[in-house]
């Protein structure tokens, strides 16, 4: 038995996958809508170019599961760029090795003051991402600055580069609730031409990391394939699924949250390889809500206002807002040219709340606390402390 996702890769044919997909039919996607819990077959078809014509009943459908698994309410959160310093080289990302941009990694003052913005737009859910630097954005400056990020909010997820076992085990100490963590593409070839630089050219650990975070006891898990940089997004959200079934069986105290990216502009950045149309996405994401109905399904500002006003109603329970792609973007208003990527939706925190509750919608603000899921080193009667 395979140790981890990443050794049962090889045993799904890219190839075989894609062609099973694209042969599905309309009588496959009835079924699967018709299916009280869906298997990775029901799954294939409604993903499926078949499945198109479907995408009327397949959103009524995935809307009557969200609000039956989360009622009405949605889940803000909000990145905090804590720096843009890479020691990879990635055709499509902005904050790549080889883009002649400004650097910039936060110091405490810096951190303090981005942190007191975020808290006076109403965040409680706060994201850390950073450019993948071992040696000068790694677990040592994690060390020095999580406490102190930690006490302003309610929540702490990270986007940073893979770690080890141990290593996600003592930032859970340090008060981490969760990690995202995005393979890009599960087409090892496709993810080489990619990844020219760098310890994110190692294909199987970022793959294994989902697997270290499990054995470490955190508590959410967040997946997401780049759509867009393979040649077929849809084998890519197939293995995607297969991927989440495997988490949700082997580590099943954890939580988990899938999310949509979608290549957007940034420096240097590439033409994507396949093109997913909006209505696509919507199919995408609603098969996703029948396939694993307590899942988060997380829609970030790269989408445009527009679309995420409508597509946040049918499926999706947790969203972005303000985000600002740059270190120090809110307390400093940094230039955007140390940005990852442009945000699509550029509204600010509470419109798209008023947004949100003109769809008949709770925008929640926070709903996790210290007390709540997270080991602890004090005694059982003893709450913990927010100091």
């Amino acid at each position: 038995m395979a140790s981890d996702f990443s050794e049962r890769l090889p045993g799904w044919d890219w190839d075989d996958l894609t062609l099973r997909i694209n042969g599905k039919t309309a009588r496959d996607v009835e079924q699967a809508l018709n299916s009280a819990k869906l298997t990775r077959e029901d799954f294939m078809a409604l993903i499926s170019p078949a499945a198109a014509p479907y995408l009327e009943p397949l959103a009524q459908r995935a809307q009557q599961l969200t609000r039956q698994r989360f009622g009405n309410v949605v889940s803000f959160y909000v990145p905090l760029y804590l720096s843009n310093l890479c020691a990879n080289d990635c055709t499509y990302c902005g904050f790549s090795m080889s883009n002649h941009l400004k650097r910039k990694t936060l110091d405490a003052a810096e951190i303090e003051r981005e942190c007191a913005a975020i808290k006076a737009l109403g965040f409680e859910h706060l994201l850390l991402v950073t450019g993948e630097h071992q040696r000068k954005v790694g677990m040592d400056y994690f060390r020095q600055h999580i406490p102190a990020i930690r006490r302003h909010f309610s929540s702490l997820m990270m986007e940073v580069q893979p770690l080890a076992q141990q290593d996600y085990a003592e930032l859970k100490a340090l008060g981490l609730d969760g990690v995202l963590v995005y393979q890009e593409t599960y087409h090892p070839a496709t993810y080489q031409q990619h990844h020219l630089r760098g310890q994110k050219q190692d294909f199987h650990w970022r793959l294994s990391t989902p697997d270290r975070l499990g054995r470490a006891g955190i508590d959410k898990i967040g997946l997401g394939a780049l759509i867009g940089l393979s040649s077929s997004w849809r084998t890519d959200c197939y293995l995607l699924a297969e991927h989440l079934f495997y988490l949700q069986q082997t580590y099943w105290q954890s939580r988990f949250s899938i999310s949509f990216p979608r290549l957007r502009p940034c420096a240097g950045g590439i033409e994507p390889a396949s093109i997913m149309s909006e209505p696509q996405l919507v199919q995408l994401i609603c098969a996703f809500r029948l396939f694993a109905p307590d899942v988060e399904l997380s829609l970030s500002t790269r989408e445009s206002a527009f679309f995420r006003d409508h597509m946040i109603p049918v499926a999706i329970n947790s969203v972005s807002a303000g985000s600002k792609t740059q270190p120090g973007g809110y307390a400093d208003d940094v230039p955007p040219e140390l940005e990852q990527f442009e945000p699509h939706d550029s509204r600010t925190p509470q419109q798209v709340a008023q947004a949100i509750g003109a769809a008949g919608l709770q925008p929640v603000w926070k709903d996790w606390d210290d007390y709540l899921g997270r080991a602890t080193q004090l005694p059982a009667t003893v709450a913990p402390s927010r100091q």
